[in-house]
């Protein structure tokens, strides 16, 4: 197969250009460097997609929708633990928040998204129903278990874990998550492999070098690294323009949440469109586990340690959307086959889910 060894220039500029702006964000503060901050962080999306395409090449699926779901966790966890650390225990519901928000955007917004984008272009597409299925029982299982359950046990009244639970459901987390990896990337790795793989287009592209793989790995982590720290100094501005439009305070969480998936929400848009639907599941399941499957037992480790309560259980309206958007994604993701009426339904969730966390 011929090989490729030439990054294009701008995909090795545009990270350093980020990380630069983002340094300067400790020296300006004004509304026209924020634009600026802006144009930085979107450019490090679109720059992120694309080594985290040529590093999926390289290796192969499923491992290339592993690599960037588990690496834009890493940094979204990183992320909430200094975000914890900093503000104490006023920051007790931030895991909760973050990974909800993730897990509705994920599911009803990015998959929606590329049901029906792929619908309008393919008219039909398939998958592997095997891989979809065990991707939506762990997350069924990881989701209520984490989001749900603290609500109904009596051990510590509210939405809490008592410690001894808390540990308990971190080691479950970590459980479902490994074992998920394993099935995913050695023991059934053809469930997560596309259908038409070979008939794939990409498959037969150059393959990138170990030298242009490596770089790329490199420039996808100063990317993902640059997006979350600019998505961070953006918040500030954010939020006082949600408060000044009057809108309740989770919608920033909502807004961080689109931000730091939209490397793998393009990523997995992208894949849609080329009829590489596989690869979309892969990518939105697999980063809707990682949030949790991660988040949940780091901030647990850090609850006990320090002794904050946890606030894990989401209230009643989240719970009514939650628990529908996994049935939907079960049914529609049920056949292996799909068309624009599932990505209707999903978006249609999706702005239902906007719409009451705006006007609750």
């Amino acid at each position: 197969m011929k090989i490729s060894d030439k990054l294009p220039r701008w995909s090795v500029l545009t990270p350093l250009a980020a990380c630069l702006i983002l340094t300067g964000s400790m020296a300006f503060s004004s509304a026209w460097y924020a634009l600026l901050l802006t144009a930085a962080l979107f450019g490090g999306v679109l720059t992120a997609v694309f080594h985290a395409e040529v590093v999926a090449h390289k290796i192969g699926e499923p491992f290339g929708t592993l690599l960037l779901a588990i690496a834009v966790t890493l940094i979204e966890v990183a992320l909430i633990v200094s975000l914890m650390l900093a503000g104490g225990e006023t920051t007790a519901g931030l895991a909760r928040d973050t990974v909800f928000a993730a897990i509705m955007v994920i599911l009803t917004g990015i998959i929606g998204l590329c049901l029906l984008v792929g619908g309008i272009r393919h008219r039909e597409q398939s998958f592997g129903l095997q891989g979809a299925s065990t991707s939506l029982a762990t997350l069924a299982a990881l989701s209520v278990l984490t989001l749900v359950l603290p609500n109904f046990t009596s051990t510590v009244a509210g939405p809490y874990y008592s410690a001894s639970q808390l540990g308990f459901i971190a080691i479950v987390s970590i459980v479902l998550y490994g074992t998920f990896v394993l099935v995913q990337t050695v023991r059934h790795r053809d469930y997560f492999l596309p259908e038409n793989h070979a008939a794939d287009e990409d498959v037969h592209a150059p393959l990138p070098s170990a030298r242009m793989a490596w770089t790329s790995l490199g420039l996808l982590l100063v990317c993902l690294i640059a997006v979350v720290l600019l998505a961070k100094a953006l918040a500030p501005a954010l939020e006082s323009a949600v408060a000044a439009a009057g809108a309740p305070k989770a919608l920033v969480g909502i807004i961080i949440a689109i931000i730091v998936l939209l490397p793998e929400g393009l990523a997995a848009l992208s894949a849609a469109r080329a009829n590489r639907l596989q690869t979309s599941i892969n990518l939105a399941l697999g980063s809707a586990l990682a949030s949790i499957g991660l988040t949940i037992p780091v901030v647990a480790v850090i609850s006990i340690l320090t002794g904050w309560q946890l606030s894990l259980g989401i209230d009643a309206k989240a719970t009514v959307l939650l628990l529908l958007s996994l049935i939907v994604t079960t049914i529609s993701l049920g056949t292996g086959r799909t068309t624009i009426m599932q990505g209707t339904i999903h978006l249609v969730i999706f702005a239902v889910y906007l719409f009451t966390t705006i006007v609750p």
